[in-house]
C-alpha cells in the first residue's frame, strides 16, 4: 500500500441552519459534523462508522462537496478543496466519485444504462464517441453484469444489480477516490458479501482509495485497513482494524462492538454485552465537554466541561478520551467502573 496521503480532512464542520420561526431573531444550528480531522492513504480503505444520525454520511457528501463546508479543510493530494467554486471543482469531480446508499434513488429512472454511464465519459472526456460503447460494455463486464444490459432501464433491475450499475458509474470516470456510502445497507444479505467482495477485487485491480462508510461494523471489519468511530458528529477514537477490534479503548467502541451479533449461542451467552444508559444530546445544542459523557460510565467533571481530542496512547491508536488518556500518561489505572451496565 502507498504511505502517501491521498486525503486530509482536517477540523472539517457542517453546520446547518435551522428555522426557528419569523419572528425569531436569533438562529440556530444543527451541527452534523464538528471538527472531524483523518486522513487517508493512497491504496487504502478507511472506514467511518457511527450510530444512525452521527454525521458520518454527512461527511462524505461534504468531503465531495456536495455541501459546502462550514469551516475545516478538505485537502486532495495536497490541493485544497474547501474553498473552491463550481469551476474549481471540475478537475476534482472525476477524481473524486461517490457510491449512494439507495441505487433506485440514485439512478435517473429515465436514462438507459448506457446513458447513464456514458454521461460521466462525455462530460470528463475520457474516450472518443466512437470508443465510448466498448468503454461502457467493458465497466458492464467489470461489475459482473452482461453487455445485452446496457439498453435496459434502474427498474429492470433487482437490487443488487442496480448497485453494482451505480459502481460502474461511479468508476467510468477513472477516480483515485470512491466514497462508499452504506453501499450494501439496502441489500439482501446474500449479496452484501458479493458486492464487497467485488469492490475489494476492483481496488487491487484499479489501484482505487476507499471511503467506506457504513454501520455494519463486521463488514466494515473485513474491507477495512484503518476505521474512525464517529459519534454526534466528532471521532472518538482512531485505529487499524485489527487493534480497534481487538482492543476499542473508548466506552461509546466498546457498546458498539458489544452489539454485533454473533451466530453462536454459546459464544453469546458468555460475552458481556455493554448497554448504554442516557440520553443522547441535541446536535442543535450539544453539550459542554465530551458529547459522550451523558452516557458514559467514565465520565469525570473533567470530561462534562472541556471536551477531549484526538489523541495518539500508542502504535497509531487514536482516542478522544479523558478516561484513556490518563491511563496513557499513568495517571490512572485502567479498571471497569462499578457504574458500567452489562448484561
Amino acid at each position: 500500500m502507498d504511505k502517501r496521503v491521498l486525503l486530509k480532512v482536517v477540523d472539517l464542520k457542517k453546520y446547518f441552519s435551522m428555522d426557528t420561526g419569523i419572528f425569531s431573531k436569533t438562529k440556530s444550528y444543527l451541527k452534523a459534523v464538528d471538527g472531524v480531522s483523518f486522513e487517508i492513504r493512497r491504496g487504502e480503505t478507511f472506514g467511518l462508522v457511527g450510530e444512525s444520525g452521527c454525521g458520518k454520511s454527512t461527511t462524505g457528501r461534504t468531503i465531495l462537496r456536495l455541501y459546502n463546508p462550514t469551516g475545516g479543510q478538505i485537502l486532495f493530494d495536497g490541493e485544497d478543496l474547501s474553498g473552491l467554486d463550481d469551476k474549481g471543482l471540475v478537475p476534482y469531480r472525476k477524481k473524486i466519485q461517490m457510491i449512494f446508499q439507495d441505487p433506485y434513488a440514485s439512478l435517473n429512472p429515465r436514462m438507459t444504462v448506457s446513458e447513464l454511464l456514458s454521461e460521466g465519459l462525455r462530460t470528463h472526456n475520457i474516450c472518443t464517441k466512437e470508443q465510448e460503447q466498448g468503454r461502457i460494455f467493458e465497466l458492464l463486464e467489470k461489475v459482473g453484469l452482461k453487455r445485452d444490459h446496457a439498453n435496459r432501464y434502474p427498474h429492470e433491475f433487482s437490487g443488487g444489480q442496480r448497485q453494482r450499475i451505480s459502481i460502474a458509474r461511479a468508476l467510468a470516470v477513472e477516480p483515485e477516490l470512491v466514497i462508499c456510502d452504506e453501499p450494501i445497507s439496502a441489500l439482501d444479505v446474500s449479496i452484501q458479501a458479493q458486492v464487497v467482495n467485488m469492490l475489494e477485487d476492483l481496488q487491487n485491480e484499479m489501484g482505487l482509495t476507499y471511503l467506506f462508510i457504513a454501520h455494519d461494523l463486521s463488514m466494515v471489519k473485513h474491507i477495512s485497513d484503518r476505521i474512525g468511530v464517529m459519534y454526534l458528529g466528532m471521532l472518538m477514537e482512531v485505529s487499524e482494524s485489527d487493534e480497534l477490534y481487538e482492543k476499542p479503548l473508548h466506552p461509546y467502541t466498546q457498546a458498539l462492538l458489544s452489539a454485533i451479533p454473533i451466530p453462536d449461542p454459546d459464544v453469546t451467552r458468555k460475552n458481556k454485552r455493554r448497554i448504554l444508559t442516557g440520553d443522547v444530546p441535541s446536535p442543535i445544542d450539544p453539550p459542554e465537554g465530551c458529547r459522550f459523557a451523558s452516557r458514559c460510565p467514565f465520565a469525570s467533571d473533567k470530561c462534562k466541561s472541556e471536551t477531549p481530542v484526538l489523541e495518539d496512547v500508542g502504535n497509531g491508536h487514536l482516542v478522544a478520551c479523558h478516561h484513556w488518556q490518563a491511563i496513557a500518561t499513568g495517571e490512572r489505572k485502567a479498571n471497569t467502573p462499578v457504574t458500567a451496565v452489562v448484561v
